[in-house]
C-alpha cells in the first residue's frame, strides 16, 4: 500500500494534467448564459470534462500501457489512425487555442500589437523549448497551477460573498447537452488518452518494486481526489458566471468575461497575475502538445531526429496559422473535428474501464463502429448539412442534442454481450 503523500502527489499531478488553463475561460461563459439553470450545465460539463478523463485516467491503470493499447482491441492498424488523428487534431486546435488565449488575456489588454505578432513569436519560443526540452518549464509548471488555483478561489469566494444570489433566464435550448457538448472544448477526454500513459511510466519509474494491483489502487484513488477538485473549480466558475449577469453585456467574450469578472472581483493587480499566469501556463500546454505530438511521430520512424524535428516545424506553423485567430474562432472551427473524435474516446475509454469479460474484441468492434456510424450525421451537422439530415435524425434517438450515438452503442454494447454469452453456452 502506498502512503498518503504518495496518493496527494499524484492526485496533483494527475489534476495538474487536466487543469489546462485554456479550460478556464469555459465554464465562466456557461454560468453567465445558463442563469438559473447553471447546475444543470455544471452537471453536463463536469461528466465530459472531469467524469470522462478521470475514467480515462482509471482506463491507463487497468492498461498500464500507452495511448496504443487504447484502441489496439478494434484492430492494431484502427489503433495507429486513431493515433495519428488524436495527435493531428491536437497540433491543430488546442495548442493554437492557447497562443489565442495568451493574446487575449495577456497581449491585448496591454498592446495592440496583432494577433498574428503574437502567434509568430508564440511559437517560436515554442519550438525553441521543443527542441532544447528544457527542463525550465517542468520547475515553472510547479508553481503556475497552485498559483492560479489560489487567485481562482479568491475570486469565486469574492463572488459567493459579495454578489446576489440572482440569475437570469437561461439562453440554452438544453443546459445538460450544452454542458456536455461544452466539456468537448476542454480536450481533457483525448488528453487522459494521450498524457495519462506518461503518469503511469512516473509511477513505474519511482515505485520498481510495486505489483500491479498496488498501482492501479492508487492510481484510481488519485484520480477521484483529482477529479473532486476539478469539479469543485468548474462549477465555482459556473456559478460565478451565472451571478455576473448584470455586470456585463450578454455578447461578452469568453476572455473578456474570465478577466472582467477577476477585474471586478480582485482588482486590477489581481487580473494581472491572472493573465501573466494564464498565459505561461498556455505555454507549457503548447511545448507539451507540440513535444508529446513530435515524440509520437519520432516512435513511428525509429527514432529518427529528423521526423521529431518536421513534426516539430510543422504543428508551430499549423499553430502560427490557427493561433492567429480569436478564441472564438478556433473553438467554433474545433466543433466539427470534436464531434467525430469525442464520441468514439468516450467509448473507447469506458470500453477499457469495463471488466474484460464484457469488452472482448468484439465487443470492441462492434461498439465502436456502431459509435462511428451514429456519429457522422452529428459531423455532418455540425458543418452545415442539419437541414438535409433533418429527417433521419428524427429517427436517432437525441440526436437534436448532437449525440445520437449515445443509445445505439449501448444497445449494441448489451446486444453484443449477450450473444456471445449463448454462444459460449451453446459451445459448452
Amino acid at each position: 500500500m502506498y502512503k498518503k503523500k504518495v496518493t496527494i502527489v499524484v492526485a496533483f499531478a494527475l489534476f495538474s494534467l487536466f487543469f489546462g488553463a485554456g479550460n478556464l475561460i469555459l465554464p465562466p461563459q456557461l454560468g453567465f448564459k445558463a442563469g438559473s439553470t447553471w447546475w444543470l450545465v455544471a452537471l453536463g460539463f463536469c461528466i465530459s470534462a472531469v467524469l470522462i478523463p478521470i475514467l480515462g485516467i482509471l482506463a491507463h491503470a487497468k492498461l498500464q500501457g500507452s495511448m496504443f493499447d487504447f484502441a489496439k482491441k478494434v484492430s492494431p492498424r484502427f489503433s495507429l489512425v486513431y493515433c495519428y488523428i488524436v495527435y493531428l487534431i491536437s497540433i491543430s486546435l488546442p495548442s493554437p487555442r492557447t497562443a489565442s488565449v495568451t493574446h487575449e488575456m495577456g497581449i491585448q489588454p496591454i498592446s495592440d500589437s496583432s494577433a498574428l505578432l503574437t502567434s509568430v513569436i508564440y511559437f517560436i519560443l515554442v519550438f525553441l523549448f521543443v527542441i532544447n526540452r528544457s527542463k525550465i518549464l517542468d520547475v515553472i509548471g510547479k508553481f503556475l497551477t497552485p498559483a492560479i488555483i489560489l487567485i481562482l478561489v479568491a475570486i469565486v469566494g469574492a463572488t459567493l460573498f459579495n454578489f446576489d444570489f440572482s440569475f437570469s433566464e437561461n439562453m440554452f435550448p438544453n443546459p445538460f447537452s450544452s454542458g456536455i457538448l461544452e466539456g468537448y472544448q476542454t480536450f481533457d477526454a483525448i488528453g487522459a488518452v494521450v498524457v495519462g500513459g506518461v503518469i503511469i511510466i512516473s509511477i513505474n519509474l519511482k515505485h520498481t518494486q510495486a505489483d500491479y494491483t498496488a498501482k492501479r489502487a492508487l492510481i484510481a484513488k488519485a484520480g477521484w481526489l483529482a477529479g473532486l477538485g476539478l469539479f469543485l473549480i468548474y462549477a465555482g466558475l459556473i456559478i460565478t458566471g451565472a451571478m455576473m449577469h448584470k455586470t456585463f453585456d450578454a455578447d461578452i467574450s469568453r476572455t473578456a468575461l474570465l478577466s472582467g469578472i477577476s477585474m471586478k472581483t480582485l482588482g486590477g493587480i489581481a487580473n494581472f497575475f491572472l493573465s501573466v499566469l494564464v498565459s505561461l501556463a498556455c505555454f507549457t500546454t503548447a511545448v507539451g502538445i507540440v513535444t508529446g505530438t513530435a515524440d509520437f511521430v519520432k516512435g513511428q520512424f525509429n527514432d529518427s531526429r529528423n521526423a521529431y524535428i518536421i513534426t516539430a516545424v510543422v504543428g508551430c506553423i499549423l499553430g502560427v496559422l490557427m493561433g492567429q485567430f480569436n478564441v472564438h474562432y478556433i473553438i467554433a472551427v474545433a466543433i466539427p473535428a470534436l464531434m467525430f473524435i469525442y464520441p468514439i474516446t468516450i467509448v473507447l475509454i469506458l470500453l477499457n474501464v469495463l471488466p474484460d469479460k464484457y469488452a472482448s474484441k468484439q465487443v470492441f468492434r462492434a461498439v465502436v463502429l456502431t459509435t462511428i456510424i451514429f456519429t457522422i450525421p452529428d459531423f455532418l451537422g455540425s458543418i452545415g448539412f442539419s437541414e438535409t439530415l433533418s429527417g433521419l435524425s428524427k429517427w436517432i434517438p437525441l440526436s437534436k442534442y448532437q449525440m445520437g450515438w449515445v443509445l445505439p452503442a449501448l444497445l449494441v454494447l448489451i446486444g453484443t454481450n449477450v450473444i456471445s454469452k449463448k454462444s459460449i453456452k451453446q459451445e459448452s
